[in-house]
C-alpha cells in the first residue's frame, strides 16, 4: 500500500461513510460504474428547487472511491445543484492539475491531491460526483423526473 496515496485522512473518510443506504422515496436515483476498477455507486436524492434536502448512497468501491463518497455525503445536503457541479470541477482539478481546493464545502477534497499521480484511481474517485450529477439531471432544473440514469464512467487518460 502506497502511503502517499492512502493517507490518514483518506483512510478515515473511507472508514466512516455517512448516509449509507437508500432513501424511501427519492426524487431521483442514479448509478455510476467505473469499469476499470469495478467501483460502483448508487445515489438517491431529494431536492427542493435547486437545493439538495436529503441524500443516501450505496457504494462498492476501493478506498479512494469510498473516501470521496464519504466527503460528498458529509457536505452535500443543503448545497445547491451549482455547488455540486462546482465540487465535481474542484475534484477534477485536484486530480488533473493537483490544484488545492478553495475554502468552502469542498475544501475536504484536499487529501486527494496524491491521487493525481495514480490515474488508475481517477475513475473511482469521480464516480460519486458522476452519479450525483446524473441523479440531478434526472430531476432536471424544473423538478420533473425525466428518466432513470445508469451510467458507466469511462476514465479519460490525459495526454
Amino acid at each position: 500500500m502506497d502511503i502517499d496515496l492512502y493517507n490518514k485522512q483518506i483512510l478515515q473518510f473511507a472508514a466512516s461513510i455517512p448516509r449509507v443506504g437508500r432513501l424511501a422515496a427519492p426524487d431521483a436515483s442514479a448509478t455510476a460504474h467505473s469499469p476499470l476498477c469495478g467501483s460502483r455507486i448508487t445515489v438517491d436524492l431529494k431536492l427542493d428547487g435547486d437545493v439538495i434536502t436529503d441524500y443516501a448512497h450505496e457504494i462498492k468501491a476501493c478506498v479512494i472511491g469510498k473516501a470521496v463518497a464519504s466527503v460528498v455525503a458529509r457536505v452535500v445536503v443543503g448545497l445547491t445543484v451549482d455547488k455540486v457541479d462546482e465540487g465535481a470541477e474542484i475534484l477534477k482539478a485536484v486530480l488533473r492539475e493537483k490544484t488545492l481546493p478553495p475554502p468552502g464545502p469542498w475544501a475536504e477534497l484536499e487529501p486527494f491531491l496524491p491521487v493525481a499521480d495514480f490515474r488508475s484511481r481517477h475513475g473511482s474517485a469521480l464516480i460519486p460526483f458522476e452519479a450525483l450529477q446524473r441523479a440531478i439531471a434526472e430531476v432536471g432544473r424544473g423538478g420533473a423526473v425525466q428518466r432513470s440514469a445508469d451510467v458507466s464512467f469511462q476514465q479519460i487518460m490525459p495526454t
